[in-house]
């Protein structure tokens, strides 16, 4: 089963990646974008048929490597075609 994860800072945290975006896009006439923020996408196969265990073994894998649980929040995503 397919899972994916997207990682981004905590809102709190300053964001210089996103910062520097959204000046270079400034840059280059996007004058309607607000702010940037810039995350992780990880898209992991899981060895199972059960969504909710592939969602356990995902969480597992944020709170133990994938994420920093200190400056990060994750959302887990299992798609319709899984």
């Amino acid at each position: 089963m397919q899972v994916e994860i997207v990682i981004t800072l905590r809102e709190s945290i300053l964001d210089p990646k996103g910062k520097a975006s959204h000046h270079a896009l400034e840059n280059l006439g996007f004058k309607d974008i607000s702010s940037v923020r810039i995350g992780k996408f990880v898209q992991l196969d899981v060895d199972t048929d059960n969504p909710e265990e592939a969602r356990k073994i995902a969480e597992q894998a944020c709170e133990k490597l994938l994420a920093n649980m200190v400056m990060e929040n994750y959302e887990i995503r299992i798609p319709d075609n899984a």
